[in-house]
């Protein structure tokens, strides 16, 4: 079984470092992100959030729901936590 296990976290391993070939260099200018995305943001935050704080903006209105998706499993993961490492008194 632990064999299996090997080979599976190996195949997985392999396919994800395969994955990760054809992306664009750390701060390559000439990526997509760089060339669409950025730009656009940085020119229109104002304008289509009348935000002045462009990080505020990026975070609160283009990506809410995103933002409230990981705020919702960071603040499930620390309720479980808190559920399965709390003890239990004695005599109450």
């Amino acid at each position: 079984m632990k064999l299996l296990n090997l080979i599976v976290v190996i195949i997985t391993g392999a396919v994800l470092i395969y994955g990760t070939i054809d992306m664009p260099g750390w701060g390559d200018a000439n990526s997509p992100a760089s060339l669409h995305v950025s730009p656009r943001y940085i020119t229109k935050t104002f304008e289509e959030t009348a935000t002045p704080n462009m990080v505020t903006s990026v975070l609160a209105d283009y990506r809410s729901y995103d933002t409230l998706g990981e705020t919702t499993v960071i603040f499930t993961a620390g309720m479980a936590c808190i559920l399965l490492l709390r003890r239990k008194r004695n005599g109450s």
